[in-house]
């Protein structure tokens, strides 16, 4: 309960007392005093800028005696040569024209000839008749603000430089990383006698190394050689894993270009490389291309749980060659291959592709692109050859947009279509 009727506790008595003093000595204070002693600097002016008055204050920072100043000085003698020209070009017409001006940014030469910061504020006192008398003017110190506003600005400074640096880095990262993808395939593909050859690389994101790689190269007697493989994962590990995959392939086809083997000897290089850490796969399509004397060019591939490859046929059509119970290349250390044989016939081109194209997200539900739409896509498109064929998937991929999130290979190898000879048109 609140006591009301009981006289002050012990040391109250005090506390009153002393709270008193204070008031006292304050009433007591006398308003000279309070504008010598001012935390700022006070000053007067006639309209031409002669010092009329100042208060010690401002004397102190500016380590002059009040002789010379009062009656002799202008408060543009106050300022640094910067200040002056200021105050001749903005500041003075500013007050001239509206009366009075606040807060203005300036420099005084105070004591020891130091460029002390303040902030100056002016006003116009005028007569009953609206007459101009004289200038107040009030100096605040603002060296710990300037302090403040160059700390900020080299702060500034310092985040805008390691944003450029890292924007720099981030560009030669990119620049590099390009670099190294473009090693991992084909400059360009070689130029087939008897074949028409043409590929793709989208990369999903500019920052990673992409798994997909293809190739295509000579064998003995006029065969060619070509895989389309994806590897696990992205990134510097997975590249070095696209690395060992492309060239332990060229190097087992060398040696027999049997796709059953080439597969399997990749399958072992891969186990053994990665089977005391963490795994390391892939999925992989390699074919042999032997050209016939009558035009046709034999087919044999074999697939490592790779999607099948597809056919265009000259008179249109398009389906997948088969190639079911293919392992993951690496998995195992013993895997099962699927092959595969077909020819391909004038007019005929074989697609390669990776599952990024595939597996892309389209319509408002996001569904999958899916094997069956790009079978009904390849089927509308007209037997024009491989190039024409990739320049068309190439647009299909565009048409993904952010759907699209997977690197994709491609792959297209065909035998050109017989040129029309003249005279060969049906007669009515």
């Amino acid at each position: 309960m609140c006591r009301t009727d009981q006289g002050p506790e012990p040391g109250e008595e005090q506390d009153v007392a002393a709270t008193d003093a204070v008031f006292t000595s304050l009433l007591e204070d006398s308003t000279e005093e309070l504008y010598e002693q001012a935390p700022c600097g006070y000053l007067s002016t006639l309209m031409d800028g002669t010092i009329a008055k100042i208060n010690a204050t401002l004397l102190g920072w500016l380590g002059l005696d009040r002789s010379r100043v009062v009656g002799r000085m202008r408060f543009t003698d106050l300022l640094t040569v910067g200040g002056k020209l200021y105050h001749e070009t903005h500041f003075a017409p500013l007050l001239q024209m509206k009366g009075e001006i606040s807060g203005i940014a300036l420099d005084i030469k105070a004591a020891g000839k130091q460029r002390m910061p303040v902030l100056v504020t002016s006003k116009v006192k005028t007569s009953e008749n609206g007459e101009p008398l004289l200038i107040r003017t009030t100096v605040f110190d603002a060296r710990d603000r300037r302090a403040y506003e160059a700390e900020l600005l080299r702060g500034r400074k310092a985040a805008e430089e390691a944003r450029r640096r890292s924007e720099a880095d981030r560009a030669r990262l990119q620049e590099a990383l390009a670099a190294l993808q473009q090693s991992l395939l084909p400059t360009e593909l070689p130029a087939v006698p008897g074949l028409e050859a043409g590929s793709y690389y989208h990369t999903a994101s500019p920052d990673l190394l992409g798994g997909d790689f293809y190739d295509l190269f000579p064998l003995d007697g006029g065969r060619w050689a070509f895989f389309l493989g994806d590897v696990c994962g992205k990134g510097p590990q997975a590249a070095a894993v696209t690395s060992l995959a492309r060239y332990t392939l060229r190097a087992a086809a060398l040696h027999d270009a049997d796709p059953i083997t080439a597969l399997t000897t990749l399958n072992t290089v891969l186990h053994e490389r990665y089977a005391s850490g963490e795994g390391r796969y892939c999925t992989a399509i390699f074919g042999v291309l032997e050209p016939a004397d009558d035009g046709r060019v034999g087919l044999h591939l074999a697939s490592g749980g790779h999607p099948s490859a597809l056919i265009k046929r000259a008179d249109g059509s398009a389906d997948y060659l088969p190639t079911p119970g293919g392992l993951l290349v690496g998995v195992l250390p013993q895997a099962p291959f699927t092959a595969a044989r077909a020819d391909l016939l004038p007019g005929d081109t074989l697609l390669l592709y990776t599952d990024g194209l595939t597996e892309a997200r389209t319509g408002s539900g996001r569904e999958l692109y899916g094997e069956d739409a790009l079978r009904a896509f390849i089927a509308a498109h007209p037997p024009t050859g491989p190039k024409a064929l990739i320049t068309a998937l190439s647009e299909l991929l565009a048409s993904f947009g952010d759907g699209l999130d997977d690197d994709t290979a491609l792959l297209a190898l065909g035998v050109p279509a017989p040129l029309p000879t003249p005279g060969s048109e049906d007669l009515t």
